[in-house]
């Protein structure tokens, strides 16, 4: 199997260009990163095909072709870009109505994840609970009046 360098320099600067603007705050240039990311890797479907061939079907031939083109890249594509079409018109929705209750198509902080990521990364998973929700009781093994259903006693 041979591939070309210039399609895959073409690959490469398509998925460059996509995750580039996947990481922007704009859901218009993430929907056009991701739109970028799924062509490319259709063309790396393509490119990984084979070569090009007779039609899979049987009897028919193609200007002197030896060899039959592989009909799987060709299946595969098709149900990426359809996949991708229904990805695209969900985030276009998603978008629109973003955009129609915050007047913004930018996804913001949010501020508690904000301060979870501020707390230490060395606390323990106890220590982190403990710190964002004071009230709470340690548990221990002794039954409470939550571990069990009512009702559920007598059918043991």
């Amino acid at each position: 199997m041979t591939a070309y360098l210039v399609s895959l320099i073409v690959i490469g600067g398509l998925v460059s260009a996509g995750v580039y603007l996947l990481l922007e705050r704009s859901l218009i240039r993430m929907l056009l990163g991701l739109l970028l990311i799924s062509n490319a890797v259709n063309l790396l479907i393509l490119a990984a095909g084979g070569p090009t061939g007779n039609p899979p079907v049987r009897g028919r031939t193609s200007a002197g072709q030896t060899t039959t083109a592989d009909p799987l890249a060709q299946g595969l594509i098709l149900t990426a870009i359809v996949i991708t079409m229904g990805v695209a018109a969900f985030v276009l929705a998603l978008t629109y109505r973003s955009y129609r209750l915050n007047t913004i198509d930018e996804v913001s902080n949010d501020p508690e994840d904000t301060r979870v990521s501020q707390l230490s990364g060395k606390e323990s998973g106890e220590e982190i609970a403990e710190r964002l929700d004071p009230d709470r009781t340690r548990d221990t093994d002794l039954p409470d009046e939550l571990d069990a259903l009512p009702g559920f006693e007598g059918s043991r």
